[in-house]
């Protein structure tokens, strides 16, 4: 594997996280950068490991995690989303009760639904042969540690797009985040069940 493939393959796994990233976002009053930094980190820290473990199971289990990814990311994300919805619309005019992307609880189910792809991926390079960019002795763990540095780069971006664009929306963006959740975990859902 080259360094353009492995970049290529970071990008497609980041990008369900960079969506969360933007719906983050625009929930968040404005731009800081230690939210944004917790929100980025997570996700970051979340798609290096992954791969990780996916390696490490591999031969015993990689069949039957990509059997249900795609179920538990659209559970995962439709709840936290449905949550964010529900909180959003039956709120009042006090804002004490919005949605906090940065709660360690949401964070966290946000980051391992949309970094269940890269358990998968771990487990693929684990079949691959170990030369290029999968050469041993460091070769892998360079590769986790490269997606993990992407999805950072790449959720950075997104929470400052989101913070950018939620301040014009008001309420209506804790919504559209709601929303952004849901849809991912159904577009997770159809890319591994109707268009496979």
């Amino acid at each position: 594997m080259d360094i353009l493939t492995l970049l290529l393959i970071a990008c497609s796994l980041a990008m369900d996280a960079f969506a969360v990233s933007v719906g983050s976002g625009m929930l968040m009053s404005r731009a800081r950068w230690r939210p944004t930094l917790k929100i980025a980190g997570t996700f970051g820290f979340f798609q290096a490991l992954m791969p990780l473990i996916g390696y490490g199971v591999a031969s015993t289990f990689a069949e039957y995690i990509q059997a249900v990814d795609h179920w538990v990311a659209f559970i995962l994300l439709g709840f936290i989303g449905g949550k964010m919805l529900y909180d959003a619309l039956t709120e009042t005019e006090d804002t004490s009760g919005r949605a906090n992307p940065c709660d360690g609880k949401n964070l966290f189910v946000m980051a391992i639904a949309t970094s269940i792809d890269a358990l998968a991926v771990g487990a693929s390079f684990a079949l691959m042969p170990p030369v290029g960019m999968l050469a041993p002795p460091v070769g892998f763990l360079f590769c986790c540690a490269l997606i993990g540095l992407v999805t950072l780069v790449l959720c950075v971006i997104g929470v400052l797009l989101g913070c950018r664009t939620g301040g014009l929306l008001g309420k209506k963006a804790e919504i559209a985040g709601g929303v952004v959740l849901i849809l991912i975990g159904v577009k997770i859902l159809l890319e591994h069940t109707v268009f496979a």
